[in-house]
């Protein structure tokens, strides 16, 4: 075959500069915005900030306000093996609320807070303050160091030993000695090698009168995983005691640390800002966006008016970062307009959501929003991620409030959201001493129009943290 030339004529998509920054904007979160205008900044000297002060904390009730930070606790899931599972269900880790104060703003402003000194500076400062020999606080010291975030020796004391060097004259007896010293300093509970050892030396440290105190070393030592089970039957034959006696053990327990060293963790801490603020006036629901997280530029004018008058040798580079900050300022703007059309769209659909809780969240799909608003997809979905409304039911993503739909007996539909709501529900109401089984809850939907199998049940209930029944079970 000769080679030949040939025209063709073909229609073929392309991402101009200028859509494919439009495209990486509606995606980034606001504090990848922020960061992604920090650059520009820097690099464009034809772009400036309109107001240096645009972000000052929000204020509620203030319409002229700017800004609204709220922090959100991430809490460390911190899973245990054996006989620590049956904690769950009885002790709450602890939190932080999110509150808005003199304080937070500090934190927000990058100001130096005062520490909650580690677990390891704890222990050396008593350690310090003891009349223990020089030696003996050096090897007391090793196995601080040994110590986990919760305060376990996990490592056994053999292998401890074995690593240590020879010329330390170390032995096995040594390092027993000084874990005995050791479980005696503040926090009681440390050092302990498991929970049940955890839990004892706790009870140990009561006054010997504290009422349940030995028959609880009883239970904690010889029977934690009864206990765990919630098999009280069988608890009550093996330590020979009553209902009232077993339940003033068990409030003993729960009211212990199974995590001495987690008070002095330095708590990691995300901060939300909200790209969106919902408020109720004139007997509706509107949307506004939150000033205080949108950059306000403009093109520097100095440098514009340099360009206009041609005298300047770098003209042409001027010239592109002169299109390249115009850009970038309709591409900011064009992202801002986006996510409050969306958000409005979804508040116009979610209002029982805010008047009512979760119980009244209607099923939602990215298409309805796209449909209505003429977007792709795609779109809808870009912007509902990374993206936070402020309502007066707390801060939530955007795609928070979609959710799949499970048909009622009317014929219409419920969303998944509301029915976990409603099993969260079912469960905080039901008799401890009855729990409820997944069957009853399906049960008791199905008398209220939603046809829900057990399946679905045990699935939601799993989701929500809900124990089964068997361990949700109390005397």
């Amino acid at each position: 075959m000769k080679p030949t030339l040939q025209l063709k004529q073909s229609q073929q998509l392309t991402l101009t500069p200028q859509l494919q920054q439009a495209i990486r904007l509606l995606q980034l979160s606001t504090l990848e915005v922020n960061q992604e205008v920090a650059r520009l900044l820097d690099e464009n000297p034809l772009l400036e900030r309109e107001d240096e002060d645009a972000m000052q904390p929000y204020a509620h009730g203030d319409a002229a306000s700017t800004s609204v930070v709220d922090s959100i606790e991430v809490k460390d899931e911190i899973s245990q093996q054996g006989d620590e599972d049956w904690v769950k269900d009885d002790w709450n880790e602890p939190s932080f609320s999110a509150a808005s104060g003199p304080d937070d703003e500090k934190e927000v402003r990058g100001e130096v807070a005062a520490e909650t000194p580690s677990l390891r500076e704890h222990l050396i400062w008593q350690l310090n303050m003891s009349q223990h020999d020089v030696r003996d606080r050096k090897i007391i010291g090793l196995l601080i160091d040994a110590l986990d975030v919760n305060g376990y020796l996990a490592q056994p004391l053999e292998e401890i030993v074995e690593m240590l060097p020879q010329e330390l004259d170390i032995t096995l007896d040594d390092l027993e000695t000084a874990l005995v010293q050791l479980q005696h300093l503040d926090q009681p509970g440390i050092a302990a090698r498991t929970l049940s050892e955890c839990l004892a030396l706790q009870l140990k440290a009561l006054p010997e009168d504290t009422p349940g105190r030995d028959l609880a070393l009883r239970l904690v030592t010889q029977h934690l995983n009864l206990l765990g089970a919630h098999d009280f039957a069988k608890l009550k034959k093996l330590l020979r005691c009553d209902d009232d006696a077993l339940r003033t053990v068990q409030s003993l327990i729960t009211h212990l640390q199974p995590r001495p060293g987690a008070e002095f963790e330095q708590r990691a801490a995300d901060y939300v800002v909200p790209d969106v603020v919902v408020e109720y006036r004139h007997g509706s629901w509107h949307v506004r966006l939150n000033q205080g997280a949108m950059p306000r530029l403009r093109v520097n004018q100095m440098y514009a008016n340099i360009l206009q008058q041609g005298n300047e040798k770098n003209a042409q580079q001027l010239a592109g970062q002169l299109q390249e900050a115009r850009w970038f300022i309709k591409n900011l703007q064009q992202r801002f307009d986006t996510i409050l059309r969306v958000s409005q769209t979804i508040v116009d659909r979610q209002f029982s959501f805010l008047e009512h809780g979760e119980t009244a969240m209607r099923p939602l799909v990215l298409r309805e929003i796209a449909e209505q608003l003429e977007l792709h997809e795609s779109t809808v979905s870009r912007v509902t991620t990374q993206k936070f409304m402020l309502t007066p039911r707390g801060i939530y993503e955007l795609k928070y409030f979609f959710c799949s739909g499970i048909a009622t007996e009317s014929g219409g539909t419920c969303s998944s959201t509301a029915i976990r709501a409603l099993i969260k529900q079912l469960v905080d109401q039901e008799d401890a001493r009855h729990p409820l089984t997944d069957s009853r809850m399906s049960g008791i939907l199905a008398q209220q129009g939603i046809l829900v199998a057990r399946r679905t049940v045990a699935k939601y209930r799993e989701l929500l943290n809900i124990l089964p029944v068997n361990l949700r079970k109390s005397l």
